[in-house]
């Protein structure tokens, strides 16, 4: 049987022609003889990720009937399920739509169409990871969830968004929902971490601090992986594409979950958003196609609504959007849409050490984090990850990320009918210096490191592209467009301040939404 590891995985697979939130263009027979209905809603949201989970809740409490549009399908899991793919066992359920990975010197593995969890966007130097399922990109990611410190943030961020009520109200209120902890010691002291203890060691051998990233997870569930009463998924690294056993607390079973128990929030899972427009009317049409699994269209559904959220994604938000103002289905959009568009300074290494062995498996996801944010022209932060359950290779995963200011924009290209990004090779050149110092001090001299990132430029955190004082207020209003808005990673300046983008895209996302609640609902929602 093949592995697939992340970095393969990177590689991608040979591409379908995509438009939109993760749209495949489907052969016009395909679609020629499906029905078509129209409905009418108050509030439809694009995507089910952190912008869309916080959306649905809030309107949700306000009394806001809300349709959530995911073009992904639901991925229950539960003690011992088989709901997720592993990364060592590559199926169908791994990629949306049938795009495979093209592995170095191996023939590229055939699968099914099917609506699975990796979507990736190519574009001109940089390649986007995208994420498909209800709960977005928080099924996938590894969880580590930080807030960005008050002088970090204000470099970042426009000056009239204010850090200390978001560190006293929002970024807390989203810490709570998402019931954040990090990993007890009696886990970490246990066989499998050995990898997390010895990155710990070596960086305070090499003068860096170490502390434990707090994490959306019940490490009650890893643990019980130990005493036997449930097959290893934690403990083993085997939780990258997906946690099997559960306590993961991602935002299908937090901010969805409750939404729907509401009774006013409705999640239409399948159903793959091919276009949005502004009416003569001044409400907001989508095109949907309601697809079966393995992509095929059962029914056409043009949706029309007072309010349209757009939270599809960085790369997925702003494709929609610009190609429907190339094409002139909302006139008008702001001229900074596709510009500000950061990578997250991310960079993924793999680490073979020959002076200690970090054994296998390798338990995970991450547990110690070193951050280096005295500069913050080029504050960063490394952290440690497992890889998934492979053979002893003496080798694990090292991720940095930080604040950049390199920005790459995307370009409407005619010919494809989409926009594409385009991303300068050494944009992120100063800030992956100072990683790759910081990340060979920690490895130490009888080590080998890899820099992935080198190999295929990729980030699994897209940011910008709508982004708020160029595009959108700080609510996320698009300007001089009533009743649209985008609530996602494109939101965001191209950065969130040497943290992984989550939490501060949850907490941007509930400070508008009291806002919207407070000002929007009833005039314009």
């Amino acid at each position: 049987m093949r592995t697939l590891s992340r970095r393969s995985l990177l590689r991608g697979a040979a591409g379908l022609t995509t438009l939109g939130a993760g749209v495949t263009l489907l052969p016009a027979s395909a679609s020629a003889r499906v029905r078509v209905v129209r409905e009418q809603h108050r509030v439809v949201v694009i995507g089910s990720g952190f912008g869309g989970g916080v959306t649905a809740l809030r309107l949700a409490n306000a009394g806001v009937p809300v349709l959530v549009l995911e073009r992904g399908q639901r991925w229950p899991a539960g003690p011992n399920s088989e709901t997720f793919p592993r990364p060592t066992s590559p199926d169908k359920r791994m990629f949306w739509l049938g795009s495979a990975p093209s592995l170095p010197g191996i023939p590229s593995i055939p699968f099914a169409p099917y609506t699975g969890l990796l979507e990736q966007v190519p574009g001109e130097g940089m390649l986007t990871i995208c994420a498909a399922g209800v709960g977005g990109g928080s099924l996938v990611y590894q969880g580590m969830t930080l807030q960005p410190s008050a002088e970090l943030f204000q470099k970042c961020f426009p000056e009239t968004l204010d850090y200390a009520e978001l560190d006293r109200v929002y970024y807390p209120r989203v810490a709570a929902m998402l019931k954040l902890q990090t990993a007890p010691d009696e886990l970490v002291n246990s066989k499998t971490y050995a990898a997390a203890r010895i990155f710990a060691r070596n960086a305070r051998r090499a003068g860096y601090a170490i502390e434990k990233i707090p994490m959306p997870i019940d490490w009650n569930f890893a643990l019980r992986e130990l005493k036997g009463e449930m097959k290893p998924a934690y403990t083993n690294g085997d939780g990258a594409l997906g946690v099997n056993n559960g306590g993961k607390h991602s935002i299908d079973v937090t901010y969805l979950a409750a939404a729907e128990a509401t009774g006013r929030c409705t999640v239409a899972t399948r159903h793959n958003v091919t276009g949005v427009a502004r009416t003569p009317s001044g409400e907001w049409q989508v095109s949907v196609d309601h697809i079966d699994a393995d992509g095929t269209v059962q029914v056409k559904k043009i949706l029309t609504a007072k309010a349209l959220v757009m939270a599809a994604g960085t790369a997925n938000t702003t494709r929609l959007l610009m190609r429907a103002g190339a094409k002139g289905d909302i006139p008008d959009l702001p001229d900074g849409l596709g510009t500000n568009w950061g990578s997250n300074g991310d960079r993924i290494y793999t680490w073979t050490n020959l002076a200690d062995d970090f054994g296998a498996p390798q338990g995970g996801p991450v547990v110690y984090g070193t951050k280096d944010w005295s500069d913050p022209a080029t504050a960063n932060t490394v952290i440690q990850a497992s890889l998934p359950p492979l053979p002893n290779l003496r080798t694990t995963m090292l991720v940095g990320y930080g604040i950049s200011a390199g920005r790459g924009k995307f370009v409407y290209d005619s010919a494809k009918d989409d926009a594409v990004l385009h991303w300068p090779m050494d944009a992120d050149a100063a800030l992956s210096k100072r990683i790759h110092t910081r990340i060979s001090r920690i490895a130490g001299s009888l080590s080998g490191l890899v820099d992935t990132t080198a190999i295929a430029a990729n980030t699994w955190h897209p940011l910008g592209g709508a982004s708020m004082g160029s595009v959108c207020d700080l609510e996320g209003r698009v300007l001089g467009q009533r009743g649209l808005y985008v609530l996602d990673g494109a939101l965001m300046p191209g950065t969130t301040a040497a943290c992984n983008p989550s939490m501060t895209i949850a907490a941007v996302a509930e400070r508008a939404l009291d806002r919207l609640v407070r000002d929007d609902v009833g005039r314009v929602i």
